[in-house]
């Protein structure tokens, strides 16, 4: 019988992700793993790019894998979990990246066996991915070190206790979408000011990752660099004044905050 060292559950653009970035660390080889989904389009399509094993049977990919990423969306795990015929011995690790769903949740279907919770989010795309993880009551240290390795392949990485993995949520998981909105009314008001659209999107779009970086790489705080860019009656501080006016920040924190508690929603209704 054929062995993976690594299994997918659904083959999304998440699971792509984790995909290219562990073969391309040659973390795992290609030939090392295998992936289900219902879509056949989308398998021959994983096939053929990264030359990956491929099934729509998900039994066979809970039983042929060591480590299996369940990465399927929270209002289809209990069909899917449901329907296996085949459960997980304790020597697997079962690692989930979806929202709302807890380790105690899949271990009443799976039971005692080590489970993982991560919240990854979509710049793990380009390799730039910053993802929380926290362990089940039956995971060990061990287990937990194996799935950050994993997900270091597709950026950061930080542990966290579970009870603050909706949090997450909120902020790094939901985040890139509020990036995108602030990124494009940036570029907006570049057009309205008058830059052509194609230079304005680029302008934005590094000064974000700029100014990311520099939070990252500088350890200053926040406001500090802010205050570095505002100059005494300078264009920086005039702009500042207009998004302190309108509540920029408020409503920034009431965005994270509508996330987290979706978020905690879909535990509840699953």
């Amino acid at each position: 019988m054929l062995k993976y060292k690594l299994g997918f559950i659904g083959s999304g653009a998440m699971a792509e992700a984790i995909m290219y970035g562990v073969t391309r660390s040659e973390i795992y080889k290609s030939n090392e793993i295998i992936a289900s989904d219902i879509n056949e389009h989308r398998l021959l399509q994983i096939n053929s790019e990264l030359e990956i094993n491929t099934t729509s049977n998900n039994n066979e990919v809970m039983e042929k894998s060591d480590i299996i990423i369940l990465a399927i969306k929270p209002q289809h795990f209990k069909n899917v979990l449901g329907s296996l015929e085949f459960k997980p011995d304790k020597g697997k690790i079962i690692i989930s990246v979806a929202a709302g769903i807890s380790t105690a949740f899949l271990e009443q279907f799976l039971g005692e066996i080590p489970v993982v919770r991560v919240m990854p989010n979509t710049p793990a795309l380009v390799a730039a991915g910053m993802t929380a993880l926290s362990k089940g009551k039956f995971a060990l240290d061990d287990h937990l070190q194996i799935a950050e390795k994993i997900f270091k392949s597709v950026g950061k990485t930080v542990i966290i206790d579970e009870g603050l993995i909706d949090a997450v949520t909120g902020l790094s998981g939901s985040g890139p979408a509020y990036v995108y909105q602030f990124i494009e009314a940036l570029a907006d008001g570049g057009v309205q000011v008058g830059l052509p659209r194609k230079t304005s999107y680029m302008l934005a779009a590094q000064t974000v990752i700029g100014a990311g970086l520099m939070v990252l790489k500088t350890g200053l705080h926040p406001g500090e660099l802010k205050d570095m860019v505002t100059s005494p009656g300078g264009a920086a501080i005039r702009a500042i004044n207009v998004l302190e006016k309108a509540g920029f920040r408020a409503m920034v924190m009431d965005a994270v905050e509508a996330s987290y508690l979706k978020s905690k929603q879909l535990g509840l209704d699953k």
